[in-house]
């Protein structure tokens, strides 16, 4: 079969594979049908995320049709229609019983290199390095699914591929980052990272009885998409990104604030930027947290900060003291997908949103390297590319 691999730092390839094969009897085998680029595929191409090896499949965001199931695997049939999360859960650990999905205890076969890092291991993840299980990924023609009797939701024929796809990751983790902001009526939300999560975030603060939201980015097209939801946009080199919030809150901050970038921030300040780009290039850290940050510095006192960005180890110039005295709560993780893969799908359907708005660019799945090139490069105005196998 044809599949997207790594092969090297700022190098992927479609390529020929082995087809998957059955292992457990709770596995099941998916024919892609949409799957797509994530702005975290970008730093496992950056070489930021270890244990990546030459020639893994990569891809955590596919749906497709089910075409082979385990003796374990009741609740699937070949034939149906499955959107598949991004964590590969159990769904009988401390951690799956808690619906802590993306922790679970069980997924990940390399949970020994995880807990060297992280000290303890989250749960297997498609196409995300061996750290984290060295599952193939989906931007594939097809996959194997474990504990396919957990995860994959059915979808009906009715709702396309593209108005259900970001079920496997990004709209469930935009709706999360807004859930982990304890969203009260009145409520002032800002967000760093207009790309596709943070775009989806801002959606979902509104969804969530946000009164006002506020996207800060430098992209003027992902500006442009984020407004489409309702949000107010600065532009960080365009103004002073805590002075403009405090002006737009009164002088009091916002009530919440969303961390969507990660571990690949930008910064104006080219001072600033080379610090920790330096750093992060001698390994001496391994993140550039400007947007964290920033998002600790510009909320209010006693409110909440959401990290969603994807970070891999340590940071630098942590603000802890700000955390403390000014009585912050910091919440953050990968999401625990399957917790809300049913109730954003009702949500679908029923029309409150379309998280489809925010797809860029589509092309097959042979394209997959040119596909990389547009989104990494901010390319054509890429917001987000939708392969099709």
């Amino acid at each position: 079969m044809k599949a997207t691999v790594w092969t090297g730092r700022n190098s992927v390839e479609v390529q020929d594979v082995p087809d998957p094969a059955m292992l457990n009897a709770r596995d099941a085998i998916v024919r892609v049908t949409s799957t797509a680029i994530c702005g975290s595929d970008l730093h496992l191409v950056d070489g930021y995320i270890p244990t990546v090896k030459k020639g893994d499949i990569l891809g955590h965001e596919f749906m497709g049709e089910v075409v082979e199931v385990g003796p374990g695997v009741r609740n699937l049939r070949p034939g149906d229609r499955v959107v598949v999360p991004f964590p590969i859960a159990c769904g009988a650990c401390f951690a799956c019983e808690a619906e802590l999905y993306s922790l679970c205890e069980n997924s990940n076969p390399n949970a020994g290199m995880a807990e060297k890092l992280m000290g303890h291991s989250p749960a297997g993840i498609f196409g995300y390095s061996h750290m984290l299980g060295g599952f193939p990924g989906g931007q594939a023609e097809y996959v194997r699914v474990p504990f396919a009797d957990v995860g994959p939701i059915k979808i009906e024929d009715d709702l396309p591929d593209e108005k259900v796809l970001f079920l496997s990751d990004i709209f469930p983790t935009g709706f999360m980052a807004a859930e982990m902001c304890a969203i009260r009526p009145g409520q002032t939300i800002a967000i760093w990272g207009a790309g596709p999560v943070g775009q989806l975030a801002a959606a979902s603060a509104f969804l969530l009885g946000a009164d006002r939201v506020i996207v800060i980015d430098r992209f003027p097209y992902r500006l442009k998409r984020a407004q489409r939801t309702g949000a107010e946009v600065l532009d960080y080199e365009e103004v002073n990104v805590l002075d403009a919030l405090r002006d737009m809150t009164g002088g009091r901050g916002p009530d919440a604030c969303i961390e969507a970038v990660g571990m690949e921030a930008h910064h104006p300040t080219p001072a600033m930027y080379a610090y920790d780009r330096s750093k992060q290039a001698a390994r001496l850290e391994t993140e550039r947290p400007y947007a964290l940050r920033e998002a600790i510095m510009a909320c209010r006192n006693g409110g909440v900060v959401s990290v969603v960005g994807v970070y891999g180890g340590f940071v630098d110039k942590f603000p802890m003291g700000t955390v403390m005295n000014r009585s912050l709560t910091i919440r953050a993780g990968q999401c625990h997908v399957q917790r809300y893969m049913r109730p954003l799908l009702d949500r679908i359907r029923s029309g409150e949103i379309d998280p489809s708005f925010v797809i860029s660019h589509r092309m097959p799945l042979s394209e997959a390297p040119r596909g990389f090139e547009l989104f990494k490069h901010k390319q054509d105005e890429c917001n987000k590319v939708v392969l099709t196998p």
